[in-house]
């Protein structure tokens, strides 16, 4: 198999890489892993290939797969006007570039796989949300909106899509752990506002592996459908998850997904959602608490809500006001979270 993956370097993308990579090794199957890169000289691990987005536009070669990851840090600077207008053209920019290949190259990708957040369904405090609920209009979800409908282009071209709305990743070494460690360290870390509000996380290791659990099921279902001359027009639950599994036709009719995930294309090409959350929202206090408690150091401070916004202005509601998102999807397809609590995504994650 080869991955194309953009946003590769990151702290999603890296460990997806390495994570696939041996995988495939250890099962003594073929994976090739590349890089999309804007700076042909960046630093990258020896197995990974790279690629430039100009080398894209011109290449004729060939990905079973393509990962698309890049867009600029949402909580790394407050929401200017032309901060949101970085945000938005560091996700359409890239997604544009795979669609012009899609559209130019003879051997067309059998899956794309395009980011998103859950921010798509606005903020909705502690009601419970899963892939087929509405949303509230905001400028994360506005921009979420934009980025997957670009996405969702590539069914034009008879290119199946999954759209991942990923929601806050944990993970030791990264992301938004990382940014807590300092204060928290130094005890002055505490909760946001009145703490209530819900935040829905994911582990690291449970994002690459649900990522490639999604993978490995299109491609077995696409390899199924194609034996059986059966249009795959929504998602289907398969237990095997490895390619090539011997599966029966009575097995491929019957063990299609009940939850409506699936988004109406124009061709009927497939294209599904997933949400990317475990399945046990907390609270922002039980998320101040466990990470106190893993770091052995008081959290008796509060941020109160009006410091909040007059430091962060508009982009203070990615951390006062809650979503309760949940992998309803995921879920019906089989997928086995190995991380079902913040205490074993802190503990237990590899380093």
């Amino acid at each position: 198999m080869h991955v194309l993956i953009s946003g590769g370097s990151g702290f999603l993308g890296n460990a997806f890489s390495r994570e696939i990579l041996a995988r495939y090794r250890k099962q003594d199957k073929d994976m090739s892993v590349t890089w999309l890169t804007r700076d042909s000289s960046q630093a990258h691990p020896d197995e990974i290939n790279m690629m430039t987005y100009d080398e894209l536009a011109t290449s004729d070669v060939s990905f079973d797969v393509i990962l698309n990851l890049a867009g600029a840090g949402i909580a790394d600077k407050r929401w200017s006007d032309e901060r949101k207008e970085q945000l938005l053209a560091s996700r359409i920019k890239p997604t544009q570039s795979i669609l012009d290949f899609i559209a130019r190259t003879s051997t067309k990708p059998k899956l794309l796989v395009s980011g998103s957040a859950i921010g798509w369904y606005g903020t909705q405090g502690d009601k419970p949300l899963t892939e087929n609920s509405d949303y509230k209009e905001d400028f994360a979800h506005a921009m979420c909106q934009e980025w997957e409908d670009m996405a969702l282009r590539a069914t034009e071209y008879d290119v199946p899509v999954a759209i991942v709305r990923t929601g806050v990743v944990i993970h030791p070494n990264g992301g938004m752990v990382a940014k807590l460690l300092l204060p928290f360290k130094f005890g002055v870390g505490g909760q946001l506002g009145d703490g209530q509000q819900i935040m829905s996380w994911i582990s690291r290791n449970d994002w690459v592996s649900a990522v490639i659990f999604i993978i490995e099921q299109h491609l077995a279902n696409a390899k199924a459908a194609k034996y059986i001359s059966e249009p795959v027009t929504d998602a289907m639950s398969l237990n095997e998850q490895a390619l090539g599994s011997n599966v029966s036709n009575d097995r491929v009719l019957s063990d299609r997904t009940s939850n409506n995930n699936s988004l109406k294309t124009q061709n009927n090409t497939a294209a599904v959602v997933y949400n990317l959350t475990a399945p046990e929202p907390v609270t922002n206090h039980t998320f101040t608490k466990a990470l106190g408690s893993w770091l052995h150091r008081p959290t008796v401070f509060t941020l109160p809500e009006f410091l909040l916004k007059l430091m962060f202005g508009e982009m203070s509601t990615l951390l006062i006001d809650g979503q309760k998102v949940l992998p309803k999807a995921l879920l019906e397809a089989g997928y086995s979270f190995e991380h079902t609590t913040l205490k074993q995504a802190l503990e237990k994650q590899n380093q």
